[in-house]
């Protein structure tokens, strides 16, 4: 399989998760601003994913530039990571639909550790494949930023049971780190 199908693919499966997202979201029953409100919760969950689910789109786009070949751990490096971010409708409609309750803040950040794992995992495994000396190992170095991403995570998901919007704050905070693509691959492919 060429990187180009891989990447292909998993275009095509986050533009699914997005559309299921969207598809997701309640029309108002009204023509007012005071309509919007009912719905309000829904569309700042949708948003917060919606820029996660861009963020990993864009970093993992980068990362596939620095793939050469493609092998079955990458296939399933690949396909994990795609497993952890399909959950992410389903949270975050439970999240909106519960207006940020502690139980389903929690397990949204759940999610977003596991799909940080599995991003990582997979950046691991193409790196074991192409080797310590590939552009890749040298970008990411030790990935304190990722690390830092994860360690948040597992601060906000006990965090919602204390105050849901402490976990909030720290989602949003990890998501502007991420905001911006890692310009540490994109140096290394200029080189």
């Amino acid at each position: 399989m060429t990187k180009n199908r891989l990447e292909a693919f998993s275009d095509g499966v986050l533009a699914i998760i997005i559309t299921i997202m969207v598809l997701e979201l309640k029309i108002p029953h009204g023509d007012s601003f005071e309509a919007l409100k009912p719905v309000l919760p829904q569309f700042l969950t949708y948003l917060l994913s919606f820029v996660f689910l861009g963020i990993y789109w864009n970093n993992h786009h980068h990362l596939l530039h620095t793939v050469v070949k493609i092998d079955g751990k990458i296939l399933w490096a690949n396909l994990h990571l795609l497993f952890w971010l399909s959950l992410i409708p389903f949270v975050t409609g439970w999240m909106g639909e519960n207006h940020f309750a502690s139980l389903p803040t929690a397990i949204y950040g759940v999610i977003l550790l596991l799909a940080a794992i599995s991003y990582t995992i997979l950046q691991r495994t193409i790196i074991t494949t192409h080797g310590q000396g590939s552009k890749l190992a040298v970008a990411v170095g030790e990935d304190f930023k990722g690390k830092f991403s994860m360690a948040l995570y597992a601060v906000a998901i006990p965090s919602a049971f204390i105050n849901q919007w402490i976990s909030d704050v720290i989602y949003i905070t990890v998501a502007l780190m991420w905001l911006i693509p890692d310009k540490r691959i994109e140096s290394k492919l200029k080189e």
